[in-house]
């Protein structure tokens, strides 16, 4: 019988245990606080050639939600040098994974997902802020359309 006290009791403590766990460990992963824009760009030229086009992906996502904000909050000028550098670092994505031969499906669609979110922004934004929007999106359109050639080269059958 003490035996099955002790068994009781165990199997209480480790699903006591289990709860806290569940509801520490997010609370806990939250508090990292994630590398800001400038330390993901200084990563990239440390980073390996197979590495920098998520690397690079991650910044322009990134500056892109910067951009949206900005845009609500009526800063264009902010807004239009983040949207600078979604341009710059989605070529320097197209570049990496395109020379790497790594990362270009998972390039391409992310690009395809800014792409959209700039639409959306393009659609609240004001004429002028319009005319700067369509031209990001059109450039991240040409560089979807080399990621696209690179995977998919005419006239190569496998």
């Amino acid at each position: 019988m003490l035996f099955g006290i002790e068994r009781s009791r165990f199997w209480r403590v480790a699903a006591a245990a289990l709860v806290l766990s569940t509801l520490v460990a997010p609370s806990m992963l939250s508090g990292r606080e994630e590398p800001s824009v400038e330390e993901l760009k200084g990563r990239v030229a440390n980073a390996g050639i197979a590495d920098r086009p998520s690397l690079c992906i991650h910044i322009s996502e990134l500056r892109l939600g910067e951009a949206d904000r900005l845009y609500v909050a009526g800063d264009s000028e902010k807004a239009q040098a983040a949207l600078a550098d979604v341009v710059a670092y989605s070529e320097l994505a197209r570049d990496y994974a395109i020379q790497s031969h790594k990362h270009e499906k998972q390039s391409e669609i992310a690009i395809r997902k800014m792409t959209r979110k700039l639409t959306d922004i393009k659609h609240t934004a004001s004429h002028d802020e319009q005319e700067q929007i369509q031209s990001t999106i059109d450039r991240l359109e040409r560089v979807r359309d080399d990621l696209l050639a690179a995977m998919f080269p005419k006239g190569v059958k496998k």
